[in-house]
Order: C-alpha cells, then structure tokens, then sequence
C-alpha cells in the first residue's frame, strides 16, 4: 500500500455476477478516495445478474461500470496491483487462484448467493437484499481498520475476523 493510490481491493467469486459486482459497488462508494474496488470470477458469467443490477440501482449506485469479468484480467502484466483479495463465496475460495503481484492479503468473506434463492419475486429479491446488507456491513468495518497501525499478524486476524462476522439480515416479522 503505498500514499500514491488508493489501496486496490479485488472481490472474487465464482461467476462474478452478484455477490462480488455489489461488494464492488460498496467498496468504491464507501471508499472515498481511499480505497478502489474491482470484482472478478474464476467462471465468469459475463454479465450482471439483473436483480443485483436492480437492488444497485434502487439503491443510487453508479451500476454503468459494472460488468462481470475473469480474475486472469487483474493476474495479467500491466493490471492494477491489488493490497487485498477477498472471496465471497465458499466455491472461490476453495480454487486455485491465479498468483497475485504484489503477494496481496487475503481472507474468506463468504456470503450466501443470491441467485441461488428459492421462491418468488419478492423472496428473491429479499436474499439479494440480505447479500448486500451482510457484504455492506463487513465492508464498512473494513474500511474503518486502521490499516497503517496494524502489524501484518493483526491486519490479518482483523481481515479472518471480518469474515466470520455473523449478521441477522432477517428482518423481524410481527
């Protein structure tokens, strides 16, 4: 991490169509300047689920950017160099990524995917709602790390620690 940049931060996921497009989107809103977000698959898609498309765009974020890409684009010469990588879904993290230059940390941040919700319109788009709320929430305690004061052992039990953060995202019902 150097004064020059914002500290670069890429959100993996398998087919990089929700969970890491919105953790993205999070980032580059909550960064101000500070921090850069991007997102890739290791079998991407090639596009944008709708409804993550949709909860973004209710919600005022800039979704023209987005778009869902390879992970071998930010392992290739000339890509930015990353600071951190983070998986956001069990699949990823478990697949041999490509090496990363600048050897970035790393953590697990996994979520449920929303795609994979079951149910109507509404149920759907609760689970995509959810996703956000829990990926929202662990980008914000990130962000607020005082990462220059941090030794690398306790950046990186911060990071796991962040992972493992449990969030009702279950709204009460009367």
């Amino acid at each position: 991490m150097t004064e020059d940049r914002p500290v670069n931060i890429l959100f993996l996921c398998t087919g990089n169509s929700a969970r890491s497009i919105m953790a993205e989107a999070i980032m580059n809103r909550a960064a101000m300047g500070k921090f850069k977000g991007y997102s890739a698959g290791s079998m991407p898609k090639g596009q944008v689920h709708p409804l993550a498309i949709n909860l973004l765009n209710k919600l005022n974020y800039d979704t023209s950017v987005l778009r869902s890409k390879s992970w071998e684009e930010f392992a290739a010469p000339g890509a930015p160099v990353m600071d951190f990588v983070f998986t956001v879904c069990d699949n990823a993290a478990n697949e041999v990524c490509p090496i990363w230059p600048g050897q970035p940390m790393s953590a697990h941040w996994g979520v449920p995917d929303p795609v994979e919700a079951e149910g109507d319109a509404a149920q759907k788009a609760l689970a995509f709602a959810d996703t956000y709320r829990m990926l929202n929430n662990r980008i914000g305690i990130f962000t607020s790390l005082p990462l220059k004061s941090l030794d690398s052992l306790s950046l990186q039990k911060h990071l796991h620690d962040i992972g493992r953060t449990k969030i009702d995202v279950t709204p009460e019902r009367a």
